[in-house]
């Protein structure tokens, strides 16, 4: 799949001088993975130390952080983009997420809080209405927030982190699919997902979530298939 490359202008509020570069790095994952950057733009430090309201420096550190992660790569000078995304690299990213959100999600289904489980119900209702408007701004986030929420009731540190650098790796692409693309057989695992952890039925509980991996992963690869757009092969800036 080629993509254009082109300077994107960044709309972000200003963060707190508490804990400086703690806040730039976890606002920059954040809109890496809310699709705030999407693949085949490109981003400056200055632009993004402008959004966020601070100097340059905490903005640099952070992208350097994540540039390491493979989250960012250095396109020219002092812009990053997003990685592109082979088909090798998408097999191999869900390989992993397969095994490892899966483990998650069999250890959550031992321990998730009915309380995690409401928050669940509200989020699906909120998946649901952002996919009758086709909305992804509304979508995107409640789609992390619910998968999350799973995540984080597996009770692991360790996982977590895990799980959150490969969603930092792959989310900027699974945000590009579209509603017919795969937002409605995602809707079906994630239902799935939900009524096996009220039964907490750790084994149907995995197979809900390797659903919902593999068929973002089948998307991308129709995706990354599909002939490029005449004239998308040159980059751009603006």
């Amino acid at each position: 799949m080629a993509l254009v490359r082109a300077q994107q202008e960044v709309a972000y509020s200003p963060v707190s001088r508490a804990t400086l570069q703690d806040h730039v790095l976890e606002r920059l994952r954040e809109l890496i993975q809310n699709g705030g950057i999407e693949p085949g733009r490109t981003v400056t430090v200055q632009s993004l130390a402008e959004a966020f309201g601070v100097s340059a420096m905490p903005v640099r550190e952070a992208m350097h952080r994540l540039v390491a992660e493979k989250a960012l790569t250095v396109v020219a000078g002092r812009s990053v983009g997003i990685p592109p995304l082979t088909v090798d690299r998408l097999e191999d990213l869900r390989r992993v997420r397969v095994e490892v959100e899966s483990t998650a999600t069999k250890w959550a289904a031992r321990s998730i809080s009915s309380a995690d489980m409401d928050h669940l119900e509200g989020l699906l209702h909120e998946m649901h209405l952002a996919g009758v408007d086709n909305d992804r701004s509304r979508y995107l986030p409640a789609n992390r927030d619910f998968h999350f929420t799973i995540y984080r009731a597996a009770g692991s540190a360790t996982l977590l982190s895990i799980i959150e650098s490969l969603w930092l790796q792959i989310g900027p692409y699974i945000n590009l699919l579209t509603k017919s693309e795969n937002w409605e057989p995602s809707a079906l695992a994630h239902v799935a997902l939900h009524a096996a952890l009220r039964a907490r039925n750790p084994t149907a509980a995995s197979r809900a979530v390797q659903s919902d991996i593999d068929g973002a992963a089948k998307a991308l690869s129709r995706v990354l298939a599909a002939p490029a757009p005449h004239g998308s092969a040159s980059a751009r800036s603006t």
